[in-house]
């Protein structure tokens, strides 16, 4: 599907990924037209084998609640007897809610940057997958003794080709920006222990402007305050580079964090 572009002007393509619906993390519709590296560590499925064990769990910023539905459809029939989940964004907060619900999960919303509306020790595992950022003084209050923190964090100048394209060049403390090592003096100094820390930097392709588009909508703190209006020119731009040279490469960053909580 790579010359799907080819037939279609650059107004029809943006706005086809203008109209395209953003909430959850549902990436199917990016098949053909854009793709990225998967870490190699495979989150879900390891989210899934510590679901098996828990009694207790928490994914926060649970987006659509697509990967925590997916892991606990794969650890079934041992499921936590306690499972929660927060968002922050209303519309996925819906969606997430009538994903998750019929499998026992309540879904609570809360900003992503409050204090987790739980008590103390509750949980003997916390998930996240691409939290905003780790509230690592949170996380340590809500988990159990010997409790775990499993989580995928964006590391840093994720995707920067891109944001530069639209924003030109960033200061480098913006592109130090989630640093993986950082994140772990930060959970040392909330008190827990980093176990397991794995990083990796994956390829990414856009192979048409629309999947550009609905990427930046959806991912809203790629390119703050993106419209189309805004940044035609930008976008006019990278839609003649890709007919013109092939799809627009560029690459995210992740990292695997394994966390534990000291025992009494």
């Amino acid at each position: 599907m790579e010359g799907m572009s080819v037939n279609h002007s650059f107004e029809d393509l943006v706005a086809e990924g203008a109209a395209v619906p953003t909430e959850g993390w549902d990436f199917s519709w990016f098949e053909g037209r854009a793709s990225e590296q998967r870490p190699s560590w495979g989150y879900a499925a390891q989210a899934a084998e510590r679901l098996a064990g828990a009694g207790a769990v928490l994914d926060i910023q649970t987006g659509g609640g697509e990967v925590l539905d997916f892991a606990l459809g794969r650890a079934e029939p041992a499921r936590p007897v306690l499972a929660a989940a927060t968002e922050g964004w209303p519309a996925n907060v819906a969606k997430a809610t009538a994903l998750l619900r019929p499998r026992g999960v309540v879904v609570v919303a809360a900003p992503d940057d409050a204090p987790l509306p739980f008590a103390d020790e509750t949980f003997d595992l916390v998930l996240s997958r691409h939290p905003v950022r780790p509230y690592w003084k949170e996380i340590a209050r809500v988990l159990r003794p010997g409790g775990t923190y499993f989580a995928q964090h964006v590391g840093p100048a994720s995707v920067f080709e891109l944001v530069e394209h639209f924003l030109g060049p960033l200061p480098e403390e913006v592109r130090r920006g989630r640093d993986p090592e950082r994140e772990r003096a930060d959970a040392e100094a909330a008190g827990l222990e980093v176990a397991g820390l794995r990083a990796e930097r994956l390829r990414m392709e856009f192979r048409d402007i629309a999947a550009v588009v609905h990427f930046l909508r959806k991912v809203v703190w790629m390119v703050p305050g993106f419209t189309v209006a805004a940044y035609e020119p930008q976008l006019r731009a990278l839609h003649d580079r890709i007919e013109r040279e092939g799809p627009f490469v560029a690459h995210s960053t992740r990292h695997l964090f394994d966390v534990r909580k000291p025992g009494r």
